[in-house]
């Protein structure tokens, strides 16, 4: 009795030695947003199961340290397998040595090509691609329908033109006695989505070109420039703003604080703002110039498979990158994070399209640019400079603009010197 139970248990452990030797782990990074969090856990837990033989680690870190975490964690050798990158970090990233290309043979460029958005492209470089999208997102005008009914605006007829947003602005925003804004009518500031706005909305509506065809020249310092960047500008300087750099640090803290009527975000803020329960909101697309011109930028966060991923690690990264692009796990991130599907034929179903809330943003996603960035974050502090230039400095738009210019060239050129 005795020598069957050592043999049983010498047997038990034999069987978990062997499952054990077989067992793979992967790390998995992406940036802390509470919705994609949620989302990604859900996501892991559906592989796991499907493919026992792998266990997938999720670490998040705080997007403000995220770049340098992935930076530092390669330089000590420890880099993820899959990791989750901005679109316009890419050159970034493989100039730091920090993801490989994908395998045509496991992900064949002809299908990314004709089943993804277009958009995906900004993922290629020299014919190769270097990660895949989960999701896609383009930017909208969400809008709180208490403050236009109390304002006497139709809160089912938001703006649709520039004149009707600023109109209904001036409707909307409120003063204390000093002529102080308490509420505005616009939450607005470049730290958030209003670069994109003003990047490849405004821009191209009033009629120029942010940058060359090719990328390598900053364009829009001239008289399109100057007259989309004073257009802007003016919503928060003069006798009788509508908005407030700063208010309440975020527009999206003021919109969901009900202190904003209005404010221009992207489909990732679908489910922070699911959770308003104070007021009902609702969204429209970008509004259009007075020709009925309208823009958008489109973008999106991409999986990547890490440099030092090789071996086993590498073939079970690849099967987590091809889960998390497939369109069951599309389905899911709309669910859960509000982000559009990046698979063309699951974004645009006739439920999708008809919806309230995902039919503006799909609508924007089919005359939306992607801005090609070398250097996102310093391209972004270039257009927060500029606005903090006029909206603190007094200084004229123009001027500023052109120093803006000369400041992202540089980015530029210094890129491209390379």
């Amino acid at each position: 009795m005795r020598r069957s139970m050592i043999a049983g248990l010498a047997a038990g452990m034999s069987f978990l030695a062997i499952n054990a030797a077989q067992a793979v782990e992967i790390d998995y990074w992406q940036y802390v947003f509470d919705t994609r969090v949620q989302a990604m856990d859900q996501l892991i837990a559906n592989f796991e199961e499907a493919n026992p033989d792998i266990t997938v680690n999720h670490q998040t870190f705080p997007y403000a340290d995220y770049q340098t975490r992935v930076v530092a964690a390669n330089v000590a050798g420890q880099g993820p397998d899959v990791v989750q990158l901005f679109y316009g970090w890419l050159d970034n990233f493989i100039a730091g040595e920090l993801i490989q290309p994908l395998d045509p043979a496991v992900f064949p460029t002809e299908d990314i090509e004709g089943e993804f958005f277009p958009i995906v492209s900004a993922m290629e470089r020299d014919g190769q691609y270097w990660g895949l999208p989960t999701a896609v997102r383009s930017l909208a005008l969400f809008y709180n329908k208490n403050i236009f009914e109390e304002a006497g605006l139709d809160p089912e007829s938001p703006p649709q033109t520039l004149d009707e947003l600023l109109a209904a602005a001036e409707a909307t925003v409120q003063r204390d006695g000093g002529g102080n804004i308490t509420r505005v009518g616009i939450a607005m500031g470049m730290a958030g989505q209003d670069h994109q706005w003003w990047r490849e909305g405004l821009i191209r509506q009033f009629g120029g070109q942010p940058y060359s065809d090719d990328g390598t020249q900053v364009t829009y310092n001239d008289e399109a420039g100057i007259a989309a960047t004073t257009w802007q500008a003016d919503l928060y300087r003069g006798d009788a703003p509508v908005t407030q750099i700063g208010f309440m640090d975020e527009p999206q803290a003021a919109f969901r604080a009900g202190m904003a009527a209005m404010t221009i975000d992207g489909t990732f803020r679908l489910g922070a703002f699911s959770e308003i329960t104070d007021f009902e909101w609702g969204v429209t697309e970008l509004p259009a110039n007075d020709e009925g011109v309208r823009s958008n930028y489109a973008s999106y966060f991409a999986n990547a498979i890490g440099v030092r991923a090789e071996g086993e690690e590498l073939e079970a990264a690849q099967k987590f990158l091809a889960y998390i692009s497939s369109p069951e796990a599309m389905e899911i991130w709309l669910e859960v994070v509000g982000e559009l599907p990046a698979r063309q034929d699951v974004a645009l179903t006739e439920e999708n399209l008809a919806d309230p809330i995902y039919g503006p943003f799909l609508a924007g996603l089919e005359y939306a640019q992607t801005t090609i960035f070398v250097d996102e974050a310093a391209q972004r502090q270039v257009a927060i400079d500029m606005e903090t230039r006029i909206s603190l400095q007094g200084q004229e738009p123009a001027d500023s603009l052109a120093q803006a210019a000369q400041e992202e060239q540089a980015i530029l050129d210094a890129f491209y010197s390379r």
